[in-house]
């Protein structure tokens, strides 16, 4: 997926060429939406490919659920938890920014688990003064004395972000960057269980000589697509869904 040439009909061709060089059946392709458009270009000239979605961001339109984004929010969970432990002692603002350049679910899924004051995600704009500084000051009014705000970094920079609350509020604002943390660790229980039951159906399609096909997760079942058509789905975060995080304050 972030193969330059592979972007080209010239890096296709010779990626073609050397999964038959290999004498490979089948290319079993795990990753996002790069790698999906990388695994039909291959299928378009020949090569028998099945799609495994992995991607800690969750935006893969055709699936519910991904690889890898169970383990990312809980260690997104774990650090904030000991953030806000940290917060809890002094009267703070711990702005902390999770990935998601164009996806929002990491930071709105573990704005809600955490009881987060703000959540910020790319998918819709926002209002700084209504919905960050009021929404804080109203916090305090309650007598809140501590304050989580997590960011997508698609929707913004933490730095600026709490330079902004403080000099708002006058509340000690800190940014906290979690960065690349989510991407290690140890695979969380439901994510090792998923890994290994899409891999075990994607054996299964090859077997069956259904091929060209992307694995997905869909009302609690493990099913398959054509590649072409999880390509063109589309997936987005409603209103509703977040609106339902500000339910917590």
């Amino acid at each position: 997926a972030r193969s330059k040439t592979f972007e080209t009909p010239e890096g296709v061709v010779k990626g073609a060429q050397m999964c038959k060089v290999f004498g490979l059946q089948a290319l079993v392709v795990i990753g996002g939406d790069g790698s999906y458009r990388g695994a039909r270009d291959l299928a378009s000239i020949g090569i028998p490919v099945i799609g495994l979605p992995g991607t800690i961001d969750n935006d893969i339109a055709c699936t519910e659920y991904t690889i890898g984004y169970d383990t990312a929010m809980n260690t997104a969970m774990e650090a904030i938890d000991k953030l806000r432990d940290t917060a809890s002692s002094h009267e703070r603002c711990s702005v902390i920014e999770v990935m998601g350049r164009r996806a929002g679910y990491i930071a709105l899924n573990v704005g809600v688990a955490t009881g987060a004051e703000v959540v910020l995600i790319p998918e819709h704009p926002y209002d700084f003064e209504k919905d960050v500084i009021r929404t804080i000051l109203a916090c305090r009014n309650m007598g809140k004395r501590h304050y989580i705000v997590i960011v997508a970094e698609g929707a913004g920079d933490a730095t600026d972000i709490a330079t902004r609350i403080e000099d708002a509020t006058g509340i000690e604002a800190r940014p906290s960057i979690l960065g690349h943390l989510q991407r290690g660790g140890s695979p969380t229980l439901r994510d090792r269980l998923m890994a290994s039951l899409m891999g075990i159906h994607a054996v299964e399609c090859i077997r069956a000589g259904k091929l060209n096909r992307l694995v997905v997760y869909r009302s609690g079942e493990i099913s398959d697509v054509d590649v072409e058509k999880g390509l063109k789905m589309k997936k987005t975060i409603k209103a509703e869904e977040l609106d339902r995080s500000k339910y917590l304050l």
